[in-house]
């Protein structure tokens, strides 16, 4: 499939692809900063390459630099993972450019979906429904109370490159709305190079929906299922599962074929996952496109069977659908993902420091994928997540349960976890009842121990 590929990020991503290449017999090079020399993956990896200092704008994100060890190790692949230079439309083009094959969409796709105002443009014109939103904000203040006008009280305020839920603000007060711009704007900037923020109605207490897409750049594209990613910190996602609970087998079936003709017209080439919120009367509405793999497609695996990293390289080198999909793909049980991060379980702020204790679970039915071991160090230039856990169970109760267990299971001293917090969400009578929502973290995290 390729000779050899270059994991183009760290942490948890490298350990997932690394295991894909290995399985496949596929060589690979991983690369490291200073801060992550020492992590098991990287001395375990076939080829291994610094890329500077800790900071990721002088490692990670040097474009130039991957694209260089790329070509002098021989790689004809780069895996971009999640994060990091993942969904950068310039990147993608570099790698192209230097006859190496980008594992991802093309540019194209990425600078068109990577925009959240030109994406929903995009959706609104196949029929994929969209809340009522504004184009980009203008400067003139004077605009505002048409905004207000056509979008209506709530809204929110999101940053159009943005990506993570950085920038993102709510408004429920018209007094509010012009000071706020101005912040997100020129949080947006910093975080993103671009300061372009747009305003969109914002949903109270609805569920996050998302559909796993894969689409080969001929016209072919499948849906293979849906996630609940509704308990979210921060707006970042922290619990997933699939299939999503309780949720009309009819609503999803009409949105994944209208999904499926959006991304077959536009020869989507690669995964990609379609996020969408659900209100109370059942109704889906678009709300970003992610052109890469999600941190949560394990969960999809779980259910499937399926390798998505080993169909995303097949796609990559040339094969059609029918080439690395089977024709039917059903699920079977349910399976949870919990993102454990270094962090307060009460303020979710970052934790940093050495960990003097490290224990993965030993539970039945429950992997864990880490890139971090006993003695290892949490440094504060990396998004904290230590590890992702993912329960497969017989029914959606078997894997709360197996969750629960591993959770109990799992021995980190060192550095707070956000552990206690993800083990007061699966306990409570909300959750396991379906009544969870993407706003619910904010009122569990004020319990957590």
């Amino acid at each position: 499939m390729f000779k050899k590929v270059l994991i183009a990020n760290r942490g948890v991503v490298a350990v997932r692809l690394s295991r894909t290449f290995r399985k496949l017999g596929i060589p690979y090079v991983v690369v490291y900063s200073e801060a992550d020399a020492d992590h098991p993956y990287v001395k375990e990896a076939d080829e291994a390459r610094p890329v500077g200092p800790a900071p990721a704008r002088e490692s990670y994100l040097n474009r130039a630099l991957m694209v260089e060890i790329a070509k002098e190790t021989g790689c004809d692949g780069v895996h971009p993972g999640y994060g990091f230079m993942a969904e950068d439309p310039i990147f993608a083009q570099m790698v192209e450019d230097a006859g190496i094959r980008f594992i991802g969409p093309s540019a194209s796709h990425i600078e068109a979906m990577g925009n959240k105002v030109k994406a929903r443009e995009l959706m609104a014109g196949a029929d994929v429904p969209v809340l009522p939103a504004s184009g980009p904000v203008g400067e003139e203040v004077s605009d505002f109370s048409a905004y207000i006008d056509k979008i209506g009280l709530p809204m929110l305020i999101k940053a159009a490159a943005g990506g993570g839920g950085i920038g993102m603000q709510r408004i429920f007060e018209a007094d509010k709305l012009a000071g706020t711009i101005d912040k997100t704007r020129q949080l947006a900037a910093r975080a993103f190079g671009d300061g372009t923020v747009y305003l969109e109605r914002y949903l109270q207490e609805p569920r996050h929906i998302e559909f796993q897409m894969i689409g080969d750049g001929k016209g072919n594209v499948r849906n293979i299922f849906e996630r609940d990613c509704s308990i979210q910190r921060r707006h970042q996602k922290v619990i997933e599962e699939s299939p999503a609970p309780s949720i009309d087998a009819e609503v999803v079936g009409k949105m994944s074929d209208i999904l499926v003709n959006a991304l077959a017209g536009w020869n989507y080439d690669s995964l990609g996952t379609v996020e969408m919120l659900l209100d109370h009367d059942s109704n889906l509405y678009f709300l970003e496109t992610n052109t890469r793999l999600q941190v949560e497609h394990g969960v999809t695996e779980a259910v499937t069977g399926l390798d998505l990293v080993e169909a995303q390289l097949g796609i990559a080198a040339g094969k059609t659908l029918d080439q690395v999909l089977p024709t039917d793909i059903s699920t079977s049980g349910h399976a949870i993902e919990l993102r454990i991060y270094a962090e307060d379980p009460v303020k979710f702020f970052p934790s940093t420091g050495t960990l003097n204790t490290f224990s993965v679970p030993d539970v039945s039915g429950v992997m864990t994928e880490t890139h971090l071991a006993e003695g290892g160090v949490v440094t504060p230039h990396y998004d904290p997540m230590l590890a992702l856990v993912i329960a497969k169970g017989e029914t959606r109760d078997d894997a709360i349960a197996r969750s629960i267990a591993a959770l109990e299971d799992f021995a980190v001293e060192g550095v707070k976890t956000n552990i206690p917090f993800l083990l007061n969400m699966l306990r409570a009578d909300v959750f396991r009842d379906v009544r969870h929502h993407t706003t619910l973290a904010e009122q569990f995290s004020k319990t957590a121990a």
